[in-house]
């Protein structure tokens, strides 16, 4: 017999002596696993490095949930002074502003009416406004739908520093505003109406805004 190899038996292998190859096949060795895993990069290695980090995320959340208690804690007690916008009171629902200056009275006209049941009030109004300088457009009679009022000043916007004028003739009005388009002023008598304010008093008036003291929805008026 010869000594030839077994068919398909690698030959070079069996004459080097290397024993990594087996029938043409690559052996890897313990020596190869430990050139791919170095030190540091095994599994064990990983998973201390994922512990870790997951630790300090742990830690930071409970850092933030700390503080946030201890903030609220501090709102709480009032130790921690949050700033807050500024609060502004709202304005009174269709009241002008102003502040409107006292005009001339002979530039501003006036329609005096009467709601109550004094014959005649409206025309002696009329003709003490009118002896203040006011020009006296209509005087009549008027319905409204308000008790206890001593006087209703009505005004398109165009005469708002008109019906400011007006009120400072007469105590204690409420101001309306209407859609007309000339600057023309109403007033409408109510039942506690004694008289008009003193000429040097209403004269010396400072600028300011229109009065509107109701505080329930204004009263229809029906001037006729």
């Amino acid at each position: 017999m010869t000594n030839q190899p077994p068919d398909g038996e690698h030959e070079g292998a069996q004459e080097t002596g290397d024993t990594d190859d087996w029938r043409g096949h690559r052996i890897v060795t313990e020596q190869d696993l430990g050139a791919v895993f170095k030190d540091g990069d095994d599994g064990a290695g990983r998973g201390k490095g994922r512990r870790a980090f997951h630790g300090v995320v742990l830690g930071m959340l409970l850092a933030v949930l700390i503080a946030a208690a201890i903030v609220v804690q501090g709102i709480a007690a009032g130790w921690i002074d949050l700033p807050r916008p500024a609060l502004r009171p709202p304005p009174q629902a269709d009241c002008p502003a102003g502040p409107y200056l006292y005009q001339s009275p002979d530039t501003v006209t006036v329609n005096v009416y009467n709601s109550t049941p004094t014959p005649g009030l409206a025309t002696e109004v009329a003709e003490a406004l009118q002896s203040r300088g006011f020009k006296v457009g209509q005087t009549g009679n008027s319905t409204v739908n308000r008790d206890g009022m001593t006087a209703i000043i009505l005004s398109g916007p165009s005469g708002e520093a008109q019906a400011f004028t007006v009120q400072q003739q007469i105590p204690s009005t409420h101001y309306i505003q209407d859609d007309r388009k000339d600057a023309s002023v109403d007033v409408v008598l109510g039942s506690t109406y004694e008289d008009l304010v003193p000429v040097e008093k209403a004269q010396a008036a400072i600028p300011g805004p229109i009065s509107c003291p109701w505080t329930s929805a204004s009263p229809s008026a029906d001037a006729g």
